[in-house]
């Protein structure tokens, strides 16, 4: 059974920081890629991250660019996100998602907002930041 179990998420003060994990398990970690989705109150999911285990690539959307870090550990098949400098606007329940590699080969696709573009998915963590 494929199970994606995202941990990590709590309050904190704007300025500050959290780690985020997700534990894979069912499935090849490195033959996926995985990423990062966000969904703030009240709006749609956001993009955030992806890591490619295999390849050892990762991509970050603007909003996150400069302060956030994806990495991921093979062995533990455990993918994490390393939020810094947080923002108000940070707030969401941050879900983890993954996506077998050969999906999208030959195109330029490195992660999407839309839960159709991946084969597993998580039950997501809630982050809020506030004073």
């Amino acid at each position: 059974e494929v199970q994606l179990v995202e941990s990590g998420g709590e309050s904190v003060q704007p300025g500050g920081s959290l780690r985020l994990s997700c534990a894979a398990s069912g499935f090849t970690f490195d033959d996926y890629a995985m990423s990062w989705v966000r969904q703030a109150p009240g709006k749609g999911l956001e993009w955030v991250s992806s890591f490619y285990a295999y390849m050892g690539y990762t991509y970050y959307a603007e909003s996150v660019q400069g302060r956030f870090t994806t990495s991921g550990d093979i062995a533990k098949t455990t993918l994490y996100l390393d939020m810094n400098s947080l923002h108000p606007e940070d707030t969401a329940v941050y879900y983890c998602a993954g996506v077998r590699l050969g999906r999208y080969h030959g195109t330029s696709w490195h992660g999407g907002s839309e839960r159709s573009e991946y084969d597993y998915w998580g039950k997501g963590t809630q982050v809020t930041v506030s004073s």
